[in-house]
């Protein structure tokens, strides 16, 4: 503790320093915030520009930006923001003057040309090296399996892939889904996953913005080795009531905002409608599950105490319940979910500094329960994580910001297993964490950025003090491109053991005496490119090492009286590849082609005799094609075309028969290849969807959605099932998704 007080002393003492020497103070102070005009809602990463200047800024994520150091003089300021109308104000500039300026965009509507994807007006926050943006609109509009998901439409950005058709997992740049974090509202969501991994947990209604910093992340986040997703709600209609109901084949939907006296709320809930799908099918299907349903709910509160404080709340609650009698003599209940709470304190301490204090809590919670032929087999395990984090951004200079901030937490982990009555493990693991870092951002003129970082880790689980330095380097040698360089050290603390099929079961441990945290370094190089109006070309390539990886050990059977640190087996990997993005962003046809070329390798200590082999995720190639065609103002049509290679699996090769080294007999030991040696076929699937827009009896807007899931058919293979009891033994297809035709209807009012 010691320690990391004074090293987080020292970060502190630095930005101090450099926050008391600023300069040219009789230059003027712009600032403010950017909203929606129809609804209220803050605007996130909104460009501010002085045109006929290479000065500009962005929005943050509550909404407000800062431009320091201006000339005296008249300017013209543009706010522009994808789907937005421009906006250009004219302003008089007095030495040493602030001004306080708030706007208000007016949404472009439903209009041919309309952006789906990037635009310009984001390209400077979108642009950054590793981070991608993911637009609601996009995540409503795209082919979905049954319902729009948030995951689901990451999945196609260059560089994150799925495992399969029915998990939402997210494996970034040869990751796995632990080695991302996932913040909703500025908290941690340990288990982001409905249906059994099939789709996520965010309600897509109720979602404002969703960032992915797939790697080279800056020092104000941490706690993973690989990527970041970062999320917000909904603040709320500020100027009038309203609301969406949305009809789907596996779920419904309905969202209410609005305001009130001294600010605005938003209540989304969604619940499971495929019970009388279930009930149909009962009886006629074998293994039908005897009951299922999910629900979640995420609500927000805002409160303006006055021009310079704002407050807000922000909770989520999901779960899932499952009765499956899953075989003649095994049945399976199983019980999940989350709940998330936070609180947000913004305040501007003066024109130069904004700040933000966040009370965040999170849980997780899983309760299976299998009955074997009368003997019952239970889970209790449990995450309880509540933590105090703050920010702080002051701009220096015109060409010079700092930010600094802290984050510490309590994190509890709970897990109790029962064998017919009788307990077979008790685990509790209680740790605090604490980090603080420091960011200091440098332009050298209007064409070089330097972005330097230092974040201080400490986990009292192990007693451990890790130090991450990152940096990112960006020049731009003409206006419509960059180069970029980031380089940047994590840790990660956790790790989780789940399953690929049933996410339900996830459960995670931590760090330990004996148990160092992972580890790796990053490497990423960048071009963006702009080199026509409308069109967007982005390439990048990375390098990421992993090390001191650890993960339970798999060939345990009995671990009574083990050490914590025995029950884990360490390793260490590594990843590269290339990511090119090619996208259209005007007209009637629009929409991006995205190709990643990627390796990844694992390898662990007295295993597949600790040589590397590919990890099930490994696809070398993965392409990702979304189109959107404009019929007119009512017809719109979305199609999204997905390629990769075939996972890797190890292969069956067949039995061979020894002497019983116990015995007189003899047996025959199934004989396997090596270690995802073996590809499945390639992965090849094509959706197509229309949705046309109008009213609901004059009531409201109304928009109703035709989709078609796998229109060719492809036969996907899931995994081979091999019949052991033969020799040799034959394997047999299990198939991904058929054709599916979905309905959705949506009503806002």
């Amino acid at each position: 503790m010691n320690r990391f007080i004074r090293v987080a002393a020292t970060l502190a003492a630095l930005w101090i320093g450099s926050a008391v020497s600023a300069t040219a103070q009789d230059r003027a102070i712009l600032n403010g915030y950017v909203t929606d005009q129809a609804n209220g809602e803050t605007l996130l990463f909104a460009n501010i520009i002085l045109k006929g200047t290479t000065r500009g800024a962005n929005t943050n994520t509550s909404g407000y930006y800062r431009l320091v150091g201006i000339p005296p003089g008249t300017y013209t300021v543009q706010f522009t923001y994808v789907g937005y109308r421009t906006v250009e104000r004219e302003l008089t500039f007095a030495e040493g003057q602030t001004i306080r300026l708030d706007v208000a965009l007016e949404p472009e509507g439903n209009v041919l040309g309309e952006v789906v994807v990037e635009a310009d007006a984001e390209r400077e926050e979108a642009r950054n090296i590793g981070a991608a943006r993911v637009q609601t609109q996009l995540i409503r509009e795209v082919p979905a399996v049954l319902q729009a998901d948030v995951f689901r439409s990451i999945q196609l950005i260059p560089g994150v892939k799925s495992a399969n058709d029915f998990s939402s997992g997210l494996y970034i740049r040869g990751g796995g889904p632990d080695q991302t974090l996932i913040l909703l509202d500025r908290t941690t969501v340990y288990n982001p996953s409905h249906f059994f991994g099939f789709f996520s947990t965010f309600n897509p209604d109720a979602i404002k913005d969703v960032r992915v910093y797939k790697g080279g992340y800056p020092a104000e986040y941490g706690g993973r080795l690989g990527s970041v997703i970062d999320l917000y709600n909904k603040d709320g209609n500020r100027n009038r009531m309203g609301g969406t109901l949305s009809l789907g084949m596996l779920s419904s939907r309905a969202m209410i905002e609005g305001p009130y006296a001294r600010g605005s709320y938003m209540l989304a809930v969604r619940r499971s409608t495929i019970e009388p799908i279930l009930a149909a099918l009962r009886g006629s299907v074998e293994n039908i599950p005897r009951s299922f349903y999910f629900y979640d709910v995420n609500g927000k509160v805002n409160a303006d105490l006055d021009d310079r404080n704002k407050l807000n709340l922000a909770f989520y609650g999901g779960e899932d319940n499952v009765d499956f009698p899953a075989a003649d003599d095994l049945d399976l209940l199983l019980k999940y979910g989350n709940r998330t709470m936070s609180g947000t304190w913004t305040h501007l301490f003066s024109d130069r500094m904004f700040g933000n204090l966040t009370v965040t809590g999170s849980r997780y919670f899983n309760r299976p329960v299998f009955d074997i032929g009368g003997t019952e087999i239970t889970r209790s395990n449990d995450v309880y994580d509540v933590s105090l984090k703050g920010d702080l951004d002051r701009a220096v200079t015109e060409s010079h910001n700092i930010s600094v901030g802290f984050w510490a937490g309590n994190l509890v982990l709970t897990l109790d297993d029962t064998f017919d009555g009788m307990a077979t493990t008790q685990s509790r693991i209680q740790t605090t964490y604490m980090s603080a870092y420091v960011q200091d951002t440098w332009k050298w003129g209007p064409r070089t950025t330097l972005t330097s970082g230092l974040r201080l880790n400490r986990f009292s689980a192990g007693d451990y003090l890790r130090l991450e330095p990152r940096v990112s380097l960006e020049h731009a040698p003409e206006p419509g491109l960059r180069l970029q360089a980031a380089y940047g050290r994590y840790y990660q603390f956790l790790t989780l053991i789940t399953n690929e099929a049933f996410s339900g079961f996830d459960v995670w441990l931590t760090t330990d005496t004996g148990v160092p945290p992972a580890w790796g370094d990053q490497f990423v190089l960048g071009l963006k490119a702009y080199p026509a109006d409308g069109w967007n070309l982005e390439v990048e390539t990375y390098y990421r090492t992993m090390r001191d990886l650890f993960e339970l050990e798999p060939r345990l059977n009995d671990t009574a009286g083990l050490d914590y640190a025995e029950l884990f087996r360490r390793g260490r990997g590594f990843a590269y590849g290339a990511e090119i993005l090619v996208q259209r962003s005007q007209g009637r046809l629009n929409g991006f082609v995205g190709y990643t070329w990627g390796t990844t390798r694992r390898r662990f200590e007295n295993y597949n005799q600790e040589r590397f082999f590919p990890p099930k995720h490994d696809r070398i190639h993965d392409l990702n094609v979304v189109a959107n065609w404009h019929f007119n103002r009512r017809w719109k049509a979305t199609g999204v075309f997905s390629y990769a290679t075939g996972q890797a699996y190890t292969e069956v090769l067949g039995r061979t028969q020894v002497g019983d080294p116990f015995g007189s007999g003899t047996i025959d030991p199934v004989i396997v290849g090596k270690v995802n040696a073996s590809r499945l076929p390639a992965y090849h699937r094509m959706d197509i969807g229309f949705t046309r827009t109008g009213t609901f009896f004059g009531w409201g807007t109304a928009e109703f959605q035709i989709q078609f899931i796998n229109i060719y058919s492809r036969r996907n293979i899931w995994f081979y099932n091999y019949d052991l009891e033969k020799n040799p033994p034959t394997k047999s297809e299990i198939p991904l998704l058929p054709f599916i035709p979905t309905l959705t209807y949506t009503v806002q009012f």
